[in-house]
């Protein structure tokens, strides 16, 4: 995969049955991770850890960071905060695929520096399996 823009990977979500791109967003970030179960005993070969292979819970974090540009967006994001709802959302990655699945907003902070533009962050954690579409 060759080097790709920063700015091409877009982050959507499901309102009402078609996905909607949250405006403005600068940084978008998606974490994919695993607990282990350590299965380390005492015959365990120069007492390394040992992990069982294929279990334990697995989850992704969805990030961003942004200003609004469109206020239906906005009333949006902040509406699905408020009402604790789970959504399917989308992150696309350009030449590589599409990742989608249901993710719940935890986390909507706001800030503004005095000389410059509010800008929030949010938060999505997995509810759910998620599917991988490649390109």
């Amino acid at each position: 995969m060759p080097a790709q823009k920063g700015k091409d990977v877009l982050l959507k979500v499901d309102n009402a049955g078609s996905f909607v791109t949250i405006a403005g967003l600068r940084t978008r970030r998606l974490t994919f991770n695993a607990q282990s179960v350590d299965v380390t005993n005492s015959e365990s070969t120069g007492r390394w850890r040992e992990l069982l292979e294929g279990v334990g819970v697995r989850h992704a974090s969805i990030n961003g960071t942004g200003i609004f540009k469109d206020e239906a967006s906005d009333i949006y994001a902040r509406q699905l905060f408020f009402d604790g709802s789970i959504k399917t959302w989308q992150v696309l990655i350009p030449s590589f695929g599409t990742i989608s699945g249901l993710f719940q907003m935890v986390s909507l902070d706001y800030r503004g520096d005095h000389s410059g533009e509010v800008t929030f962050d949010i938060s999505m954690e997995s509810a759910g399996a998620l599917t991988f579409t490649a390109l």
